[in-house]
């Protein structure tokens, strides 16, 4: 009961880190009907191109040592093995072909589905793989069941269609054997080979469903509740509200770095209480006016505050105080196009200096 609420509040989608980690770890979506058709077309390319001369050849010695028995020496254990040999070397080169084919299919089919690569927790030893509970889960839970059902069926289909086939050739099978055995031979291929043509047929039907299902099985597998996909993104991306926390602590110590940066400042750009800009500029240091500290609202009355208290001129120009703010940037020198503009403030503070000297 618990596993059917944890499926049902599996509504996310699998990201692609958990996709990604699935196939780390050669968790990935397979057909094992693919690989049954792969077989079966290994089979019928075999008696298409290969059987014909192979099966003949085969044949040709297995007539030749029934009927003459005495041809083949036995006496000693030497002659037994020598014998053997010949045996199985008439018919590994029969069946040579076959199993080259068999291989081929076999690897091609699981390339077909996925590309091969190498993964060590396939092959680490678990608890769960020699378990009697797990084992019996395997083969008579839920998923056991789906693949009993499926083979069923399968062997339902393919007997329905052999039945189909062979009714129809039942006639040349029974007329081939009144003929002579070489051409019997060419019947029984000719049978074989239209019986293996529609076993692949309905095995590619069976395998193109079965790795549909396949696949779309293994996402609804990968599916992830709410909690899941929030808890994936904490880990990759970092916890959105420390995240935050953090960002505000970086905004507090760069506010608070400017404002003790402001008592420095040569002048004041202001737009009356939206918009501060400290500059500063020393005629024998800077080779442009610097921008120590820009701030609204808040931020802009308290510059001005600490520029009024350590009796720092302040500009008012919305003009000005609006454009500059906008392009301008901390620790950095003001633009060009602002040397003009600026250079009159700073021509006015110093005339004061001088004026103040003077009295």
């Amino acid at each position: 009961m618990a596993d059917d609420v944890d499926k049902e509040s599996k509504t996310e989608a699998a990201t692609e880190k958990k996709i990604r980690d699935s196939i780390e770890k050669g968790q990935l979506p397979h057909s094992r009907e693919v690989g049954i058709l792969a077989s079966f077309v290994a089979i019928l390319l075999f008696a298409v191109f290969f059987a014909s001369g192979s099966v003949v050849e085969l044949g040709t010695f297995l007539s030749m040592f029934l009927e003459k028995p005495d041809a083949w020496p036995m006496d000693t254990a030497s002659d037994v093995v020598e014998l053997s040999r010949i045996v199985t070397v008439q018919i590994g080169k029969a069946v040579a072909s076959l199993l080259v084919l068999l291989v081929v299919a076999g690897v091609g089919a699981s390339a077909f589905q996925n590309m091969p690569q190498f993964v060590g927790e396939r092959i680490r030893p678990q608890a769960s793989r020699i378990s009697l509970v797990k084992g019996w889960k395997r083969l008579f839970g839920q998923q056991g069941f789906v693949e009993f059902l499926k083979s069923l069926a399968k062997l339902g289909f393919v007997v329905a269609v052999l039945c189909f086939v062979l009714s129809d050739s039942l006639r040349q099978f029974l007329a081939g054997m009144l003929t002579q055995t070489t051409d019997y031979v060419a019947v029984i291929r000719s049978m074989a080979i239209h019986i293996l043509t529609s076993i692949v047929v309905v095995m590619g039907l069976i395998a193109a469903v079965d790795l549909v299902w396949s696949r779309f099985h293994w996402r609804q597998d990968l599916k992830m509740t709410r909690q899941e996909v929030k808890d994936e993104m904490k880990q990759s991306e970092g916890d959105p509200i420390v995240k935050s926390r953090l960002r505000s602590l970086a905004r507090d110590r760069a506010r608070r770095r400017m404002m003790t940066a402001v008592p420095r400042a040569t002048l004041i750009i202001a737009n009356p209480t939206h918009y501060a800009i400290a500059l500063r500029y020393a005629r024998d240091q800077d080779s442009a006016p610097l921008v120590l500290a820009k701030g609204t609202d808040l931020v802009a009355l308290k510059i001005r505050e600490i520029a009024e208290a350590n009796n720092i001129p302040v500009f008012e120009d919305i003009a000005l105080a609006r454009s500059m703010y906008k392009q301008v940037s901390v620790d950095s020198v003001i633009p060009q196009q602002f040397y003009q503009a600026v250079a009159e403030l700073i021509r006015v503070v110093y005339a004061n200096k001088s004026k103040r000297k003077v009295q």
